[in-house]
C-alpha cells in the first residue's frame, strides 16, 4: 500500500502534465482508440464511485450550519457558469457541435478536484465539499434542464435521455460509494489513498478517447476551443469570487466559491457529448479537464502565498 501511496501521490501532482502528455499521445495515435467511445460513461461512473467512498455523512452538515453562504456558492454553480457558457458560443460564433461542447461543460456541476485546489488555497474546504457534494447530487435535474434551455437547438436528446445518463454515470455511483463507505468504513479508509490514482488514470482515458475522436476537428479549431476554455473558465474564476464578495462572504468563503464556480465536472460533459451528440461536441470538455487543473493549480499556490 506504501507503493500505492507513492504513486498516486506522483501522479496527483502532476496530474495536468500526465493529462497533456495523454492527449498528445492521443493526436499522435488517433487511430488506436477508435472503438474505445463506449467506455467514457463507464470510466466517468468509476471516477464517481471513487468520489462517493471519500464523502461521509458529515460532509453535508455544512448546508445546516452556514445555509446563506453554501446557497450563495451553489446558486453560483448553477447561474454564472451556464450563462458565461452561453455567451462564449454565442459570442464567439461557434459551430453547434462545439457550442453544445461548451454549455454542456458549463451546465455540469463542481468537478472533482475543487476541493483539493481549495484546501491548498487556504480556502473554505468544507463549504468546497458541500458544493461539490450537493451540486452532484443536483445535477440529473439541473444539468439536463440547463443544456436543453441553452443549447436545445443543437442538442438530437431529450430531457429524460439527460436525466437518465447522469443518474447511471453520476448520481448511483455516488451513492453506492457513499454507502459502500458507511457499511464498510474501516476496510475503505485503506483503499482511499488509492483514489487519486484511479481518477487520474480515468480522466487521462477519457481526454486520449475524446482527442482521439475529434483529431480532424482538433487540428482546425483547436486554438479557437482553447481560447473559449481558457476565457470560460478565468470569468468563471473570477466572476464566482466577486459574487461572494459583494454578497459580503469571507476570504475563504470567496475562495472557494470561486473555485467551485470555475472548475467544472468536464468528465460528465464528455460523456454526455459522447453518448448523445459525437466527439466534436466533447472536445471543450476534453481540453477544460486539462485547462482548469492548470488555472485551479496557479490560483492555489498564489492565494496560498498571500
Amino acid at each position: 500500500m506504501h507503493a500505492v501511496k507513492t504513486v498516486s501521490a506522483f501522479v496527483g501532482r502532476w496530474f495536468a502534465l500526465i493529462v497533456v502528455l495523454a492527449g498528445a499521445l492521443a493526436m499522435a495515435l488517433p487511430s488506436a482508440f477508435d472503438d474505445w467511445g463506449p467506455a467514457v460513461p463507464w470510466l466517468l461512473a468509476l471516477i464517481m464511485f471513487g468520489m462517493g467512498m471519500t464523502l461521509r455523512g458529515s460532509d453535508f452538515a455544512y448546508v445546516a450550519k452556514r445555509p446563506i453562504a453554501f446557497a450563495i456558492g451553489v446558486v453560483a454553480q448553477f447561474v454564472v457558469m451556464p450563462a458565461l457558457g452561453w455567451a462564449i458560443a454565442n459570442g464567439f460564433q461557434l459551430s453547434p457541435d462545439l457550442a453544445a461542447g461548451v454549455i454542456l461543460v458549463a451546465c455540469a456541476p463542481g468537478g472533482t478536484a475543487s476541493n483539493v485546489i481549495v484546501y491548498l488555497s487556504k480556502g473554505d474546504t468544507a463549504l468546497s465539499v458541500a458544493m461539490t457534494s450537493v451540486s452532484t447530487l443536483l445535477a440529473p435535474l439541473l444539468t439536463p434542464a440547463l443544456v436543453l434551455l441553452l443549447a436545445g437547438e443543437y442538442l438530437p436528446v431529450g430531457f429524460g435521455d439527460l436525466f437518465v445518463s447522469i443518474i447511471k454515470v453520476v448520481l448511483a455511483p455516488v451513492l453506492l460509494g457513499l454507502l459502500l463507505r458507511r457499511i464498510a468504513s474501516r476496510a475503505i479508509e485503506h483503499l482511499l489513498p488509492a483514489l487519486p490514482l484511479v481518477s487520474v488514470t480515468g480522466i487521462a482515458l477519457v481526454v486520449m478517447i475524446v482527442v482521439a475522436g475529434s483529431a480532424p476537428t482538433l487540428a482546425t479549431v483547436g486554438v479557437l476551443v482553447l481560447v473559449t476554455v481558457v476565457l470560460h473558465n478565468l470569468l468563471g474564476l473570477t466572476v464566482g469570487y466577486t459574487v461572494a464578495r459583494v454578497c459580503g462572504l469571507g476570504e475563504p468563503a470567496r475562495r472557494a466559491i470561486s473555485i467551485e464556480v470555475g472548475m467544472q465536472n468536464s468528465g460528465l460533459a464528455a460523456s454526455l457529448a459522447t453518448t448523445h451528440f459525437n466527439p466534436a461536441a466533447a472536445l471543450p470538455a476534453a481540453i477544460f479537464s486539462v485547462w482548469h487543473n492548470v488555472s485551479g493549480s496557479l490560483l492555489a499556490s498564489y492565494w496560498a502565498r498571500k
